[in-house]
């Protein structure tokens, strides 16, 4: 399990170099949801923020679409 940003974003840069360029943003939502789905929290990615623009891209759009899940399931229906 990922602990915290740094892991993030070391573990991206280990592998970004063999990416394709064309790949490289659909590679990093991949990354990402990967990384979510082993555990990693909404706090570590916030911290990964800022050490690479193609990972930051991913992350946000990771984070903006939790915030968006979030926003869906806490609104009350109408019967």
């Amino acid at each position: 399990m990922m602990e915290d940003g740094s892991h993030v974003s070391e573990i991206w840069q280990c592998f970004k170099e063999y990416v394709d360029k064309k790949s490289m943003e659909t590679v990093a939502e991949r990354y990402v949801d990967l990384c979510a789905d082993f555990g990693c929290s909404d706090e570590a990615f916030r911290d990964a923020l800022g050490s690479d623009n193609d990972l930051d891209k991913a992350i946000s759009y990771y984070l903006e679409d939790e915030e968006q899940d979030y926003d869906e399931d806490s609104e009350p229906e109408d019967y």
